[in-house]
């Protein structure tokens, strides 16, 4: 079992920035693939980022690329989501999940997320 927490959510300014992390215990999250979802309000929950098990290989969304950037901090067990120009259509609750290589591309593990709102 992977046990997974999200932390930085807040309220900035678009333009602004902000960073998510996603410690994770029980597990070592550099052997899963880490993923990043949000979900807006009236909306379906959408990938934002993923980290593969080989910390090289990374994919974003179409809206984010450019914007965000995901990385591996593995002596903290952590993940971690800079956001950088948000805009806000970046609102939403943030989500990190972790897909085991056997069971890649669906995520099992999820946290409980953070909020992420960005005013204009």
């Amino acid at each position: 079992q992977v046990q997974l927490v999200e932390s930085g959510g807040g309220l900035v300014q678009a333009g602004g920035s902000l960073r998510l992390s996603c410690a994770a215990s029980g597990r070592t999250l550099s052997r899963y693939a880490t993923g990043w979802f949000r979900q807006a309000p009236g909306k379906e929950r959408e990938f934002v980022a993923h980290i593969l098990w080989s910390s090289t290989s990374t994919d974003y969304a179409a809206s984010v690329k450019g914007r965000f950037t995901v990385s591996r901090d593995n002596a903290k067990n952590t993940v971690y989501l800079q956001m950088n120009n948000l805009k806000p259509e970046d609102t939403a609750v943030y989500y990190c999940a972790a897909s085991h290589p056997g069971s890649y591309p669906r995520y099992d593990y999820w946290g409980q997320g953070t909020q992420v709102t960005v005013s204009s």
